[in-house]
């Protein structure tokens, strides 16, 4: 069976992993003026189905809710409890430490995963780039990479160079799609242009609650010309972060109101825009059944508004992007941003 063709990516099922539903609650009208679950009737729930996403215009379809590895020390099981709970967007990096631990969780289970790890800016010349794609394939014990990503944007190499090598990398069957993180609209303009072939089919990038960025351009960018948004730190590193600016308790309150979790509401707002996977870290089982469990139903749209509106969030403006870009440029030219 084709990697691509596997489980997850079938067009004709409509979800993946355990497909028992939510089972709704009686509900009631709270003081917010929504219809909430009744407090006479806790929340029942069994399985949750995984809804899935198609990869730009592959025709693959994804898991809205994948496993990210940065900083990751949990162990070969939560990997292995994610593919069968259908989280099985699988993402890692060469700088991340953690290629050889997926490689182990993954082993015999190939063809369910759909698998996404990066390379360093500093291997952005085309030889070091094919080199240190061949390094990433030995440590994750696989004869392709899913999709391989431009961790970050090189402004000292010129972008047809890695490009280059990863055509040549898809051209010889080791990689499957060409995608970047990090990028900016005009680093994804810059990046297009110089793929012959290919198509970049996602760019990884923050977003979250309180981190929202990409809503400057990026985000409508991505979705006009079909570029999946993967989502990294889709609970900003920690709920704790969230609750820092939410004086009001509102991100609790919504949980309560949709008879979820704090997290589930926080990683079912970041997946409820158009094109976006999220891409949590979980370091237990019970964390990942509890992030899979942000897909298989929607935020009613007015508490969605409430999120948005009185949690206060950051969005960067053009000065500050602009002077974080000289900067990296700078350090990039000097050896010293890899």
């Amino acid at each position: 069976m084709d990697a691509l063709e596997s489980d997850y990516s079938s067009k004709d099922r409509p979800s993946i992993g355990q497909e028992a539903r939510w089972v709704a609650p009686p509900l009631e009208w709270s003081a917010w003026g929504f219809l909430v679950p009744s407090k006479a009737h806790p929340r029942k729930s069994e399985h949750v189905s995984m809804r899935l996403r198609e990869l730009a215009n592959s025709g693959i379809r994804l898991p809205e809710i994948g496993f990210g590895t940065w900083n990751y020390r949990g162990g070969v099981e939560p990997l292995r409890a994610a593919i069968e709970c259908g989280a099985r967007l699988i993402d890692t990096a060469e700088s991340y430490g953690s290629e050889e631990i997926v490689g182990e969780a993954i082993k015999g289970r190939r063809h369910q995963v759909f698998l996404a790890t990066k390379v360093l800016p500093r291997n952005f010349r085309r030889n070091d780039l094919i080199a240190a794609a061949e390094r990433s394939l030995r440590r994750l014990g696989t004869d392709h990479i899913d999709l391989y990503q431009l961790h970050w944007p090189n402004l000292a190499i010129p972008i047809e160079e890695p490009m280059r090598g990863m055509e040549e990398l898809v051209a010889a069957g080791k990689v499957r799609f060409i995608g970047v993180s990090n990028f900016s609209v005009r680093d994804l303009v810059s990046a297009q242009a110089a793929l012959s072939t290919q198509r970049i089919a996602a760019n990884q990038v923050r977003y979250s609650l309180i981190e929202r960025t990409i809503e400057g351009g990026l985000l409508e960018y991505c979705q006009k010309n079909g570029i999946t948004v993967i989502a990294y730190s889709p609970l900003a590193t920690g709920l704790a972060n969230i609750r820092a600016v939410d004086p009001e308790r509102v991100l609790r309150r919504v949980a309560q109101a949709s008879a979820k979790s704090e997290g589930q509401v926080a990683l079912n707002w970041c997946i409820s825009k158009e094109n976006v996977i999220a891409i949590p870290k979980a370091s237990t089982v019970a964390h990942v059944m509890e992030n899979v469990g942000a897909s298989g139903w929607k935020l009613q749209p007015e508490l969605a508004h409430v999120l948005e509106k009185r949690i206060r969030y950051r969005r960067r403006g053009a000065l500050e992007m602009g002077a974080r870009r000289a900067v990296r440029w700078g350090m990039q030219k000097l050896g010293r941003w890899q």
